[in-house]
């Protein structure tokens, strides 16, 4: 009833940059944080931003001020802006969406299909 819908990934060399989006669409109700999440093989799933809907943000040690987190909650989107990218920074990207859904009860946490990006040295 609710998508999580991503696009940007991509192949870059390191040190380029990429912009990661992400929409949520369907039956929302109230979003209260949106995020990414990356994998890398092998490895678990780990946090690289949040953003709560008053704008208040949390990255992951590793991002040192390379990532920009940002949202608008008008049209219920989510984007990542990847600067500087490091080899190292090579996962499948996840957007994560804390919501309730219009007619059920609770909030619920969604997540996208996931993006590849991969960067090359």
């Amino acid at each position: 009833q609710v998508q999580l819908m991503e696009s940007g990934g991509g192949l870059v060399q390191a040190g380029g940059s990429l912009r990661l989006s992400c929409a949520a669409s369907g039956r929302i109700g109230t979003i209260y944080a949106m995020g990414w999440y990356r994998q890398a093989p092998g490895k678990q799933r780990e946090l690289v931003a949040t953003i709560t809907s008053g704008g208040r943000t949390n990255y992951g040690d590793f991002v040192k001020g390379r990532f920009t987190i940002s949202r608008d909650n008008a049209k219920n989107t989510v984007a990542l802006q990847m600067n500087s990218l490091k080899p190292e920074d090579t996962a499948a990207y996840y957007c994560n969406a804390d919501l309730s859904i219009s007619g059920k009860l609770g909030s619920w946490s969604l997540w996208g299909q996931g993006t590849q990006v991969t960067v090359s040295s």
